[in-house]
Protein backbone atom coordinates (compact mmCIF):
# COMPACT_ATOMS: atom_id res chain seq x y z
CA UNK A 1 0.00 0.00 0.00
CA UNK A 2 3.16 2.13 0.14
CA UNK A 3 2.39 4.74 2.78
CA UNK A 4 4.67 6.00 5.37
CA UNK A 5 5.22 4.61 8.32
CA UNK A 6 5.17 7.03 11.72
CA UNK A 7 6.11 7.10 14.93
CA UNK A 8 3.82 3.99 15.87
CA UNK A 9 4.95 1.18 13.73
CA UNK A 10 1.31 -0.09 13.43
CA UNK A 11 -0.86 2.21 13.36
CA UNK A 12 -3.63 1.98 11.24
CA UNK A 13 -5.80 5.21 11.99
CA UNK A 14 -7.52 6.25 8.94
CA UNK A 15 -7.82 2.75 7.47
CA UNK A 16 -10.92 0.79 7.00
CA UNK A 17 -10.98 -3.05 7.38
CA UNK A 18 -13.86 -5.76 7.03
CA UNK A 19 -13.99 -8.54 8.90
CA UNK A 20 -16.72 -11.28 8.13
CA UNK A 21 -17.52 -13.64 10.71
CA UNK A 22 -16.27 -11.38 13.19
CA UNK A 23 -18.73 -11.22 16.05
CA UNK A 24 -16.85 -14.22 17.66
CA UNK A 25 -13.88 -16.70 17.85
CA UNK A 26 -10.91 -15.79 15.21
CA UNK A 27 -12.49 -12.83 13.71
CA UNK A 28 -13.21 -11.23 16.74
CA UNK A 29 -9.48 -11.40 17.89
CA UNK A 30 -8.26 -9.89 14.73
CA UNK A 31 -11.06 -7.40 14.89
CA UNK A 32 -10.09 -6.61 18.95
CA UNK A 33 -6.46 -5.83 17.51
CA UNK A 34 -7.49 -4.05 14.32
CA UNK A 35 -9.37 -1.43 16.66
CA UNK A 36 -6.88 -1.53 19.02
CA UNK A 37 -4.50 -0.43 16.51
CA UNK A 38 -6.90 2.61 15.48
CA UNK A 39 -9.07 1.18 12.52
CA UNK A 40 -12.49 1.65 11.38
CA UNK A 41 -13.81 -2.02 11.54
CA UNK A 42 -16.70 -3.42 10.00
CA UNK A 43 -17.97 -6.65 11.46
CA UNK A 44 -20.11 -8.78 8.63
CA UNK A 45 -21.85 -11.39 10.59
CA UNK A 46 -25.05 -13.43 10.85
CA UNK A 47 -26.23 -13.08 14.38
CA UNK A 48 -27.21 -10.04 15.51
CA UNK A 49 -26.99 -11.04 19.36
CA UNK A 50 -23.27 -11.73 18.52
CA UNK A 51 -22.78 -8.75 16.37
CA UNK A 52 -24.10 -6.32 19.44
CA UNK A 53 -22.13 -8.08 21.85
CA UNK A 54 -18.93 -7.60 19.89
CA UNK A 55 -19.19 -4.14 19.23
CA UNK A 56 -19.94 -3.83 23.14
CA UNK A 57 -16.93 -5.59 23.54
CA UNK A 58 -14.43 -3.37 21.04
CA UNK A 59 -16.15 0.10 21.87
CA UNK A 60 -14.95 -0.59 25.69
CA UNK A 61 -11.15 -0.45 23.57
CA UNK A 62 -11.06 3.14 23.46
CA UNK A 63 -9.51 2.95 19.51
CA UNK A 64 -10.60 3.04 16.50
CA UNK A 65 -14.64 2.29 15.58
CA UNK A 66 -16.68 -0.28 14.55
CA UNK A 67 -20.05 -0.99 13.14
CA UNK A 68 -21.89 -4.41 12.48
CA UNK A 69 -23.64 -5.25 9.19
CA UNK A 70 -25.78 -8.41 9.38
CA UNK A 71 -24.78 -10.45 6.54
CA UNK A 72 -24.49 -14.27 5.50
CA UNK A 73 -21.66 -14.64 3.10
CA UNK A 74 -23.72 -17.58 1.02
CA UNK A 75 -25.88 -14.78 -0.18
CA UNK A 76 -24.74 -12.29 -2.54
CA UNK A 77 -27.07 -9.81 -1.98
CA UNK A 78 -26.63 -9.86 1.34
CA UNK A 79 -22.45 -8.92 0.72
CA UNK A 80 -23.51 -6.64 -1.69
CA UNK A 81 -25.93 -4.86 0.99
CA UNK A 82 -23.01 -4.99 4.07
CA UNK A 83 -20.35 -3.72 1.76
CA UNK A 84 -22.91 -0.83 0.60
CA UNK A 85 -23.37 -0.34 4.48
CA UNK A 86 -19.62 -0.12 5.03
CA UNK A 87 -19.16 2.45 2.30
CA UNK A 88 -21.94 4.43 3.92
CA UNK A 89 -20.48 4.36 7.47
CA UNK A 90 -16.32 5.03 6.85
CA UNK A 91 -16.31 5.54 3.03
CA UNK A 92 -13.84 3.10 2.24
CA UNK A 93 -12.41 -0.47 2.81
CA UNK A 94 -8.74 -1.33 3.35
CA UNK A 95 -8.70 -4.64 4.05
CA UNK A 96 -10.78 -7.81 4.18
CA UNK A 97 -10.71 -10.61 6.09
CA UNK A 98 -12.54 -13.09 4.75
CA UNK A 99 -13.11 -15.50 7.75
CA UNK A 100 -16.82 -16.24 8.02
CA UNK A 101 -16.85 -20.24 7.67
CA UNK A 102 -18.95 -23.44 9.01
CA UNK A 103 -18.03 -26.76 10.46
CA UNK A 104 -18.25 -29.65 8.04
CA UNK A 105 -21.00 -32.09 7.86
CA UNK A 106 -18.45 -34.74 9.97
CA UNK A 107 -19.50 -37.58 7.82
CA UNK A 108 -17.70 -40.10 6.34
CA UNK A 109 -16.61 -40.03 2.09
CA UNK A 110 -19.03 -42.99 1.80
CA UNK A 111 -21.98 -41.07 3.02
CA UNK A 112 -21.12 -37.86 1.66
CA UNK A 113 -24.82 -35.96 1.03
CA UNK A 114 -25.02 -33.25 -1.64
CA UNK A 115 -26.85 -30.63 -0.05
CA UNK A 116 -24.31 -30.90 3.29
CA UNK A 117 -21.50 -30.52 0.76
CA UNK A 118 -23.00 -27.86 -1.33
CA UNK A 119 -23.92 -26.05 2.07
CA UNK A 120 -20.25 -25.83 3.55
CA UNK A 121 -19.14 -24.91 0.16
CA UNK A 122 -21.18 -21.69 0.03
CA UNK A 123 -19.64 -20.32 2.76
CA UNK A 124 -16.29 -21.53 3.31
CA UNK A 125 -15.48 -21.47 -0.54
CA UNK A 126 -18.17 -19.53 -2.79
CA UNK A 127 -18.53 -16.94 0.69
CA UNK A 128 -14.91 -15.07 0.50
CA UNK A 129 -15.17 -15.37 -3.39
CA UNK A 130 -18.17 -12.82 -3.48
CA UNK A 131 -16.96 -11.06 -0.47
CA UNK A 132 -13.74 -10.27 -2.98
CA UNK A 133 -15.87 -9.87 -5.65
CA UNK A 134 -17.29 -6.63 -4.29
CA UNK A 135 -14.86 -5.51 -1.56
CA UNK A 136 -11.88 -5.51 -5.06
CA UNK A 137 -14.32 -3.38 -7.42
CA UNK A 138 -13.74 -0.55 -4.82
CA UNK A 139 -10.59 -1.26 -4.63
CA UNK A 140 -9.86 -1.42 -7.94
CA UNK A 141 -11.62 1.67 -8.64
CA UNK A 142 -9.95 4.01 -5.69
CA UNK A 143 -6.57 2.60 -6.99
CA UNK A 144 -7.33 3.68 -10.81
CA UNK A 145 -7.72 7.23 -8.74
CA UNK A 146 -4.53 6.94 -7.50
CA UNK A 147 -5.52 5.71 -4.26
CA UNK A 148 -3.54 2.72 -2.51
CA UNK A 149 -4.74 -0.49 -3.39
CA UNK A 150 -5.63 -2.97 -0.74
CA UNK A 151 -5.44 -6.40 1.64
CA UNK A 152 -7.03 -9.42 1.34
CA UNK A 153 -6.43 -12.24 3.61
CA UNK A 154 -8.32 -15.69 4.23
CA UNK A 155 -9.21 -17.88 7.26
CA UNK A 156 -7.73 -20.81 5.93
CA UNK A 157 -7.07 -24.08 7.78
CA UNK A 158 -4.31 -26.22 8.06
CA UNK A 159 -6.94 -29.39 7.32
CA UNK A 160 -6.28 -27.88 3.92
CA UNK A 161 -2.86 -29.66 3.57
CA UNK A 162 -3.26 -32.49 6.12
CA UNK A 163 -5.45 -35.30 6.43
CA UNK A 164 -8.29 -35.94 9.22
CA UNK A 165 -11.00 -38.30 9.45
CA UNK A 166 -14.55 -37.06 8.06
CA UNK A 167 -13.56 -33.39 7.10
CA UNK A 168 -13.34 -34.00 3.21
CA UNK A 169 -15.83 -30.89 2.60
CA UNK A 170 -14.15 -28.45 4.90
CA UNK A 171 -11.08 -30.10 3.90
CA UNK A 172 -11.87 -29.20 0.39
CA UNK A 173 -13.16 -26.07 1.35
CA UNK A 174 -10.08 -24.52 2.84
CA UNK A 175 -8.15 -25.66 -0.25
CA UNK A 176 -10.44 -24.05 -2.66
CA UNK A 177 -9.59 -20.95 -0.57
CA UNK A 178 -5.71 -21.63 -0.92
CA UNK A 179 -6.68 -21.53 -4.36
CA UNK A 180 -8.35 -18.64 -4.63
CA UNK A 181 -6.24 -16.61 -2.29
CA UNK A 182 -3.36 -17.36 -5.28
CA UNK A 183 -5.27 -16.70 -8.06
CA UNK A 184 -6.31 -13.24 -6.42
CA UNK A 185 -2.72 -12.65 -5.54
CA UNK A 186 -2.00 -12.83 -9.03
CA UNK A 187 -4.53 -11.35 -10.88
CA UNK A 188 -5.04 -8.31 -8.42
CA UNK A 189 -1.50 -7.40 -8.41
CA UNK A 190 -1.45 -5.02 -10.47
CA UNK A 191 -3.91 -3.09 -8.91
CA UNK A 192 -1.76 -2.73 -5.40
CA UNK A 193 -3.99 -5.53 -3.93
CA UNK A 194 -2.09 -8.10 -2.47
CA UNK A 195 -3.74 -11.86 -0.87
CA UNK A 196 -2.81 -14.32 1.44
CA UNK A 197 -4.18 -16.95 3.42
CA UNK A 198 -3.55 -17.80 7.08
CA UNK A 199 -4.06 -21.86 7.81
CA UNK A 200 -4.72 -22.06 11.20
CA UNK A 201 -4.27 -25.30 13.49
CA UNK A 202 -5.85 -25.99 16.42
CA UNK A 203 -7.66 -22.61 18.22
CA UNK A 204 -10.53 -23.29 20.98
CA UNK A 205 -14.14 -21.62 18.83
CA UNK A 206 -17.77 -22.65 18.85
CA UNK A 207 -16.38 -25.40 16.13
CA UNK A 208 -13.86 -26.92 18.24
CA UNK A 209 -16.41 -26.55 21.53
CA UNK A 210 -18.65 -28.62 19.51
CA UNK A 211 -16.18 -31.11 19.30
CA UNK A 212 -15.14 -34.96 20.87
CA UNK A 213 -13.41 -33.18 23.87
CA UNK A 214 -10.75 -35.80 22.62
CA UNK A 215 -9.97 -33.94 19.90
CA UNK A 216 -8.70 -31.52 21.89
CA UNK A 217 -6.31 -33.89 23.65
CA UNK A 218 -5.78 -35.37 20.68
CA UNK A 219 -4.25 -32.23 18.95
CA UNK A 220 -2.22 -31.32 21.96
CA UNK A 221 -0.36 -33.99 21.98
CA UNK A 222 0.75 -33.69 18.02
CA UNK A 223 1.30 -30.33 18.18
CA UNK A 224 4.97 -29.15 18.64
CA UNK A 225 4.68 -26.24 21.06
CA UNK A 226 2.06 -28.27 22.85
CA UNK A 227 -0.93 -25.78 23.40
CA UNK A 228 -3.96 -24.44 21.16
CA UNK A 229 -3.24 -21.00 19.57
CA UNK A 230 -3.98 -18.20 22.02
CA UNK A 231 -6.24 -15.38 20.45
CA UNK A 232 -4.16 -12.66 21.90
CA UNK A 233 -1.89 -13.49 19.09
CA UNK A 234 -4.17 -13.18 16.42
CA UNK A 235 -4.67 -8.81 17.00
CA UNK A 236 -1.18 -8.62 16.01
CA UNK A 237 -1.57 -11.10 13.27
CA UNK A 238 -4.57 -9.00 11.30
CA UNK A 239 -2.63 -5.93 11.93
CA UNK A 240 0.90 -6.84 10.32
CA UNK A 241 -1.47 -8.24 7.40
CA UNK A 242 -3.21 -4.83 7.63
CA UNK A 243 -0.74 -2.40 7.40
CA UNK A 244 1.96 -1.83 5.13
CA UNK A 245 4.91 -3.69 6.24
CA UNK A 246 3.21 -6.69 4.80
CA UNK A 247 3.11 -5.19 1.35
CA UNK A 248 5.20 -7.71 -0.25
CA UNK A 249 3.75 -10.58 0.70
CA UNK A 250 1.06 -11.65 -1.62
CA UNK A 251 -0.01 -14.94 -2.58
CA UNK A 252 1.07 -16.95 0.37
CA UNK A 253 -0.63 -20.10 2.42
CA UNK A 254 0.85 -19.47 5.62
CA UNK A 255 0.43 -22.03 8.25
CA UNK A 256 -0.61 -20.73 12.25
CA UNK A 257 -0.88 -23.54 13.97
CA UNK A 258 2.28 -24.25 16.15
CA UNK A 259 4.17 -26.17 13.86
CA UNK A 260 1.34 -28.80 13.54
CA UNK A 261 1.87 -29.22 9.96
CA UNK A 262 5.48 -30.54 10.13
CA UNK A 263 4.29 -32.66 12.94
Amino acid sequence: MGQSVGMDLFDLSGRVAVVTGGNGGLGLGMARGLVKAGARVAIWARNEEKNAAALEQLGALGRGEAIACRCDVAEEAQIEAAMGETLAAFGRVDACFANAGIAGAGTAIPDIETDGWDRVMAVNARGPALTYKHVTRHMIARAGEGDAGGKLVATSSGQSIMGVNRSSDYAASKAALNGLTRGAAFELARHGITANALLFGFYETDITAAADPRFAAWMEKRIPLRRPGDHAGLEGLAVFFASPHSDYITGQCLPVDGGLCIS
